[in-house]
Formats: structure tokens, sequence, C-alpha cells
């Protein structure tokens, strides 16, 4: 009997958020060196384009269903309630098109409408997550826990701060869903996301080496197959693909000392009041040291910019630091003269800073930001949290215990260990490589 050819056509689905459709792209680009078709089904809102990077990807867009102006959890529970319908459609054409020669759906975990579509047409779907092991055992956990009595349990202080049995260092109050508003919203999207449905295998975009105990965890408890290929931005070319980044802050790096300059970003979504960016702005010029800040428009509730300073502290600012909307984050952590990193804690910028040996301050604003902040400090000890209220003399005091004291230099040495570990990691014959080439055979089964 004559054997027919594997079916090499790939549909990424990711949820259109640049945190999200990043890596995706990056496990798109990984996929398709290996001798896939890569399919991109994205929903007309921050929309990638086709020419501007993937010249070799087809691009397949859902109708828009108005998801500007939306919070967090209301934008993934809308996108789920009105994307299931299209995307079938889009599917069956797809089918039609490519002669049946779809091997697997892979889609963001918060895109849980595309399992239900891959059930009904008979199609392999596999779950891409964008986040850590960690945190999707941290879900695992509270989705098990009985919802409403946690959120009564955790009126209790002492309740708060005790750690989950298995989970050191995280503590019960890391399990909490915060800040994205109304806590049962983000409960429901929870326990939707840990759904697994029928899904056959789980991506993560991690290292065996950065977070084995999780990993091991869910290979157990999903009772299917778990596939760590991270840190997929090591090998992958795709830049920071929704955003225009501002290039021109390496030119003020390249005249700065080496590991003198302190780098602040708190990604795309997360926002300051204008009183704690003030009180940023003093810390950082008190503590002596250079700085390059992203503010991007939107960062500051009621206010552009840094312009909305008081005209003494701009002029401060622009004397000792570099200010820029939006950074080419990759290229500024390479650079020799970054000595740290203060950020929100989100997956792809923690991976981006332990990826180039760059000690972390952390600052988690929401979500599994948290988790991550707890690990880089009580796991990886590559960095500390700076929790309460943002003051000037808290900021100094961190900025110098990271760039000047021995503290800092110690964490440095320790992320240098682990920077080493994670590029091995998709060498050949590391776990990363092994992974994504157990994954690539699998695919190809019938």
């Amino acid at each position: 009997m004559e054997m027919r050819e594997a079916k090499r056509r790939i549909v990424l689905v990711p949820v259109p958020l640049q945190g999200h459709v990043t890596p995706m792209m990056q496990l798109g680009e990984a996929l398709s060196l290996k001798g896939f078709s890569i399919t991109v089904v994205q929903v007309q809102f921050n929309l990638v384009s086709s020419s501007q990077h993937f010249p070799g990807f087809q691009f397949v867009n859902l109708p828009n269903c108005e998801l500007e102006g939306l919070g967090q959890i209301e934008f993934l529970l809308k996108l789920n309630k009105t994307s299931e319908a299209s995307f079938k459609d889009c599917i069956g054409q797809l089918l039609l098109q490519h002669g049946n020669d779809i091997a697997c759906i892979i889609h963001d975990e918060f895109n849980y409408f595309c399992g239900a579509v891959a059930k009904d047409l008979k199609l392999r779907n596999v779950i891409f997550s964008t986040q850590s092991a960690t945190n999707h055992v941290s879900r695992c956990v509270f989705s098990k826990l009985e919802s409403d009595k946690f959120l009564i349990d955790m009126k209790d202080q002492e309740m708060q701060d005790k750690m989950v049995e298995n989970l050191y260092p995280l503590r019960y109050k890391d399990l909490l869903p915060s800040g994205f508003g109304p806590v049962e919203q983000a409960v429901k999207i929870r326990r939707e996301v840990v759904n697994r449905r029928t899904a056959s295998a789980v991506i993560f975009n991690t290292a065996s080496c950065l977070e084995s105990s999780s990993l091991s965890w869910l290979q157990k408890e999903l009772e299917i197959r778990v596939y760590a290929i991270g840190p997929l931005h090591i090998t992958a070319s795709t830049p920071s693909i929704l955003l225009e980044e501002d290039k021109g802050c390496i030119e003020w790096l390249n005249k700065q000392k080496p590991r003198s300059v302190m780098y602040i970003s708190i990604g795309t979504l997360a926002q300051m009041e204008a009183e704690e960016v003030l009180e940023m702005a003093w810390g950082l010029c008190n503590s002596n040291q250079p700085f390059l800040w992203v503010i991007r428009p939107g960062s500051i509730l009621g206010s552009e910019g840094i312009e909305s300073l008081p005209n003494e502290v701009s002029r401060m600012v622009f004397e000792k630091g570099y200010i820029v909307k939006r950074a080419p984050q990759v290229e500024v952590l390479k650079h020799y003269a970054v000595g740290g990193f203060w950020s929100h804690c989100g997956w792809n910028s923690t991976l981006e800073s332990i990826v180039e040996g760059v000690p972390m301050i952390c600052r988690p604003f929401q979500g599994e930001q948290k988790v991550n902040a707890k690990y880089l400090e009580g796991v990886w000890k590559i960095g500390f949290q700076v929790e309460g209220e943002v003051e000037r003399g808290k900021v100094e005091e961190a900025v110098k215990r990271l760039i000047v004291d021995e503290e800092g230099a110690c964490m440095r040495e320790r992320a240098l260990v682990l920077k080493e570990k994670l590029k091995a990691s998709v060498r050949n014959g590391g776990s990363s490589y092994n992974d994504l080439d157990d994954l690539v055979n699998y695919l190809k089964t019938k």
C-alpha cells in the first residue's frame, strides 16, 4: 500500500497582544525552519504585517469583534465568545485550499475557542503557553481550590503569607489573580485555561534548567505531553513586531561605562500613577547612575509622558538619563553598558534578561508577573522585589543595591551562570533542542 505523505501545514492562532504574538511568531519561525508551512490566523486587531517580517507565512484575518478599549479579562472573554464560528469557517476554507494538509492547530492557551473547533473538524490541537510553566502550575493548584472559600480566607494576613505546599517560594496570596479588575472574571478565565479539552500536548517557552520541578509536575498532572522548547528568542530573528522601536538609545549606551546603566521598562500594558513616576524620577536621579527609561504613550495615567513632570525634574531626568517611548529590548539587554533591569517581570522580559545575564529589580503589577518575581528572588536569586509604595529613597537604594553593591555583583554572577545554561539548552543535544525535535517528530506523525 502506498504511504501518504505526512501533513506539513501548521495553523498558529496567537492572542493579538504584543507579549503573546512575538513568541508565537518565534515558534512559527522555528517550525518553518523544520520544514513546516505556516498559516497564522489572527483577529483584525493588532495585526501582524506578513510583508514586514514573514514573507513565507500565510496570514488569514478573522473579522474584528470590537475589542478596542476593553480591559484584559473582558478582552479575552469577548475574543473567545465571538471568534469560534468565524474560526471554524476559516479552518474549513483552509482545508479546502490546502487539500486537507493541516497537521495541527497550535493556539495560545487563552484562545480556548480553538479547541472546540479542532474537535469538531477532527484536527489535532496543541496549546502554546507564552507564560512560565510555574505560573501554569499555580493556576492548576488554584483551580482545585474552592474559590469562594479561598477568597474569604485571603482576608486573613496569616493565610496570605502561608507557603503553598510543594510550590516554594509561592505563598497563597501569589495564587490570587490580581490587577485584572473583578476577581470573579479572572477566576473564570483561569478555569477555562487549565481545561485542556482535546489538546494532545502543551508547549512552553521555557527550559528545564529554569523550571524542571514545575515541568515535571505538569507532565504528571496534565497527562499529556509537555514540551519545553525555549527560550525561543535566542535562535529566532523575530523582532518586536507590533511596536516601532527607538534605536537611538544604542548610541547613547555606547557612551556609558560597562555595567553602569539601569534599564527601566514596565512592559506594553502596565500603567503608573503620575506621583509614582515623579518618585521614580527622583530616585533614579539621586542614585547617580545613568539610566535608560522606557515611558511608552499611555503608561502614565492621565498624562502623555515625562513632559508632565515639574520642569526641574524633567531637566534632571534628561541630564542623567535617556528616555524612549519604546526600546529594542533584546539589543539593550545585550549591551555591555547595561548593569540591571527594573522590570514588571513579564515572562518575555524575564527570559530576555536572564539570557543576557542581567540581574533584575522586580516590580510586578499583575497575574503571572508576581509568580515570576518570586522565582527571580527566591529560586534563581538573580533579582529582588521592591514592594509597597514607590518612594524616591526606596528607588535610589534599589538601584545602588543592584548596580553598585556587592550583592548586585553576586546576582550578576548567578545570572551569567544561568545565561550559559539557557544558551546550552537550545544547542544541539540541549534539553530545549531535544524537545523541539521531539515536537517536530510528533507533529509529523499521523
